[in-house]
């Protein structure tokens, strides 16, 4: 894929709130999850750990700590174990959010070459999405990747405008 493609994609790519109940094929979950293992990391420590919730009852569990709820066929759950995840030593700096964000959009990006659609959700209570999935303390949920088809009537999020402030110094 070349630079235009990629950028193609990205601008393409769009927050969807609705989902049909169309489950996701197995093949395109494991792309899916194969770019969030090729994501880069800090130092390649690899802290985040997936929970791909796709029950009734484990989506109904985990819902109930999201203000939000578009009714994917897919939830994926992107945390980080602190134990794991890359600190900087000059003042200590976690890195397993970002590295959690880089996984996501990884996700994103191979779900709309997949023809799905997503959207990151981060309105959540962490405490009870440890709960919901049956984690410890050191698990740290950052987001909440809703994946599937969009809803026939539609569920697009606004357009980027694609404004960036940039400085060269």
């Amino acid at each position: 894929m070349d630079g235009k493609a990629f950028l193609e994609l990205a601008w393409a790519r769009c927050s969807v709130r609705k989902y049909d109940a169309r489950p996701v094929e197995p093949e395109k979950m494991a792309g899916i999850l194969d770019a969030a293992k090729a994501a880069p990391t800090a130092v390649n420590f690899q802290p985040q750990r997936l929970y791909v919730v796709q029950s009734a009852e484990g989506k109904e569990r985990l819902e109930t700590a999201m203000k939000f709820r578009f009714g994917a066929p897919v939830l994926i759950a992107v945390c980080y174990d602190k134990r794991a995840s890359w600190k900087r030593g000059y003042d200590g700096q976690e890195f397993g959010d970002i590295d959690a964000a880089i996984v996501t959009t990884h996700m994103m990006l191979v779900a709309e070459a997949e023809g799905l659609s997503s959207v990151w959700i981060g309105s959540f209570d962490p405490k009870k999405v440890r709960a919901a999935l049956g984690v410890e303390e050191d698990i740290v949920p950052s987001a909440i990747l809703a994946v599937g088809y969009e809803a026939a009537e539609g569920g697009h999020g606004a357009k980027r405008r694609g404004e960036l402030q940039v400085s060269y110094r």
